[in-house]
């Protein structure tokens, strides 16, 4: 059996916040603001497997309403939802992450994030695919950082 997801997300860029996308600290002045570590990337992606199995989005799986997802790795978080994929028999056929920012610049941090979600999935890197792009001052993405994430399933049966 096979399962596609998609997900998508978005969060505004503020000062005194780090800048974590794919779990990868990117040095910045600014931060992306949100209840958890506020890592947007690994947010679309974590919708995008949850959509595939049918379990709703991470709001459902994680509430921004629960104090004890208040600063939470969002990594951390992705390991529980690989584990629910695991868990009905599902492995990753293949990920595609696109990263919508006007600043920073994110080329050179694309390779340290794919080898991080690799090994989040202990999959090969031909696997994972993350791209960045801007949206030529128009949009979202002026304000904030945004993005979006398709994945294949494969199940192991």
């Amino acid at each position: 059996m096979i399962r596609i997801g998609t997900g998508y997300d978005v969060h505004r860029l503020v000062p005194e916040r780090k800048l974590i996308l794919c779990g990868v600290d990117i040095p910045s002045e600014l931060g992306l603001l949100g209840h958890s570590d506020a890592d947007v990337a690994v947010h679309a992606l974590m919708d995008a497997i949850l959509g595939a199995l049918a379990l709703g989005d991470i709001g459902k799986l994680f509430p921004d309403s629960d104090p004890q997802y208040k600063g939470a790795n969002s990594m951390k978080l992705l390991s529980r939802v690989i584990f629910l994929m695991e868990e009905r028999r599902f492995a990753l056929g293949n990920l595609d992450l696109t990263i919508i920012a006007e600043r920073p610049k994110l080329a050179k941090h694309i390779p340290a994030m794919r080898e991080s979600l690799a090994a989040a999935f202990r999959c090969d890197i031909s696997q994972v695919s993350v791209k960045a792009t801007t949206e030529e001052g128009l949009g979202l993405a002026g304000a904030g950082i945004g993005a979006q994430s398709a994945v294949l399933l494969v199940s192991a049966e």
